[in-house]
């Protein structure tokens, strides 16, 4: 996602998007209090009880996610009669946004997860549960349900914690109807034999998983986008989306090339549910139109939003714009380099077959001209390089009441420009240094000057790079400017 704003036209069109989750459902219980004792019964502590809160778990928390992006969400899956299973209706209807299509079957007991925790340590978790597969009758209702909600959604997600719901019997038949009604899905496995949700559209494991799967390594990047492209082969799976913790997250598509995406996280608190919220971003991104590129970078920010969070939490749409501004300042920052690190740049876009670019210049009170230069600079290569003089530079070609603006400001306003990979500053009276250095592909400057008088063009030339003379747009310049302003 190369442009805030676009991310945020994106994040306006959430609320438009409809999401259909089909998986093994919980209740997430937590249980909170202090331990000021050990227990005269036993070599434990005892825990005094503060207080209890109940939130939707496992394809729960997946819908709870959706719904809290601001798009709707349907819920199919499995719960009992008893009042855990009310209690997760009411969890539902509470967040205004899910729809229920759950199944009641009397002799299976809803999936409860309790959690005992302590100064913010968690103490000790009791599961009650039944991993009995669905099959037959049940099997039939599931997927009754799941067709019924099927054509009032965009994107199917299936949940799978291995508790039962997604047996052969159902996970099979509802990829299968998915694709008939051309619904993308997305599966968060859970099974070691990744072949079961073979037709998926986006797989996405964790790095444990896939590990476990494939039994190869998935550390590096390369040996990430290795096994993502022998799961994709072996399985008949379209793409994989990897989450590698610390590491960040790889997204591989149908044509072989590989995404890395660093990790987002600032600081960890808790992960409980980070696979949860990014397996529902990437969802509502789908559904509102994003590719899977632009899918991943959105899920991949708001996992290390949430994993910020304490407890299972949920990432909102203001997270993501509170974020996307910061990773847009961060950017910024990023391409305000000095000349060893801008080296370290080319070579990598030189790795990637990428042209190089190069221009320079004052570029004190960016104006309309200047925009038309560097757009036609950056039109000329694949990566764009703009050097500016320093504040001395500037005094010495300009006068002493120049530059207006200082070199910071200059190279900051500059490298919020979408069409700059990198600014440097650089203090002698000519850009010649930095040529000779960086060896830029093309080296652009106004039409104002004629190709002898292109300071540095002879550097260039000489190892076989061009000069490009870019149109002027009249009217337009810093000293006429200054001049107004005066006047």
């Amino acid at each position: 996602m190369c442009e805030t704003r676009s991310a945020a036209a994106l994040l306006d069109r959430f609320a438009g998007a409809r999401v259909l989750v089909l998986g093994d459902v919980m209740l997430d219980r937590y249980v909170y209090g202090a331990v000021e004792r050990v227990s005269y019964e036993a070599p434990i502590p005892v825990l005094a009880v503060r207080r209890q809160e109940s939130m939707l778990g496992g394809a729960g928390n997946v819908a709870r996610n959706v719904a809290a992006l601001g798009a709707r969400a349907v819920l199919v899956g499995l719960v009992g009669t008893e009042p855990a299973a009310a209690e997760v209706r009411a969890l539902m209807a509470a967040e205004g946004r899910i729809g229920d299509h759950l199944v009641a079957v009397p002799e299976r007991p809803t999936t409860v997860k309790t959690r005992f925790i302590a100064s913010s340590q968690q103490l000790l978790r009791a599961d009650a549960e039944t991993l009995a597969a669905a099959e037959g009758d049940v099997a039939r209702r599931l997927l009754d349900a799941f067709r019924a909600a099927l054509e009032d959604t965009d994107v199917v997600v299936l949940s799978d914690y291995a508790k039962g719901c997604l047996s052969d019997a159902v996970l099979g038949p509802a990829i299968a109807a998915a694709r008939e009604a051309g619904k993308p899905v997305i599966v968060d496995p859970k099974s070691r034999d990744l072949a079961r949700y073979r037709g998926a559209d986006l797989l996405k494991p964790n790095r444990a998983e896939m590990m476990l799967a494939t039994g190869l390594p998935c550390g590096s990047d390369e040996e990430a986008g290795a096994a993502a492209r022998h799961v994709m082969a072996a399985c008949g799976i379209a793409a994989l989306l990897v989450s590698r913790a610390e590491q960040g997250v790889s997204l591989v598509t149908a044509t072989g090339e590989a995404l890395h995406l660093p990790a987002a996280a600032r600081e960890v608190f808790d992960v409980s549910g980070a696979g949860d919220t990014m397996v529902a971003t990437a969802a509502v991104a789908l559904g509102a139109g994003a590719d899977l590129a632009d899918a991943a970078r959105l899920a991949n920010l708001a996992a290390g939003i949430v994993v910020g969070k304490v407890g299972t939490a949920v990432v909102r749409p203001r997270d993501l714009q509170e974020a996307l501004h910061q990773a847009a300042v961060h950017s910024t920052d990023n391409k305000v380099v000095p000349l060893d690190v801008a080296l370290d740049r080319v070579q990598g876009f030189r790795a990637r077959g990428e042209r190089v670019g190069f221009t320079n210049g004052c570029f004190d009170l960016i104006h309309p001209g200047h925009v038309a230069l560097l757009s036609q600079a950056r039109a000329s290569c694949d990566r764009l390089i703009v050097a500016i003089n320093s504040d001395a530079s500037v005094r010495r070609l300009k006068g002493p009441e120049r530059p207006v603006q200082n070199e910071t400001a200059r190279a900051i306003v500059l490298a919020s420009l979408a069409v700059v990979d990198l600014v440097l500053v650089f203090e002698e009276d000519t850009p010649i240094p930095l040529l000779q250095a960086l060896k830029p592909d093309v080296l652009v400057k106004g039409a104002d000057y004629r190709l002898d008088q292109v300071v540095g063009a002879e550097v260039v030339r000489a190892y076989g790079g061009t000069i490009v003379l870019a149109d002027l747009v009249a009217g337009h310049s810093t000293s006429g400017t200054i001049a107004r302003m005066s006047g």
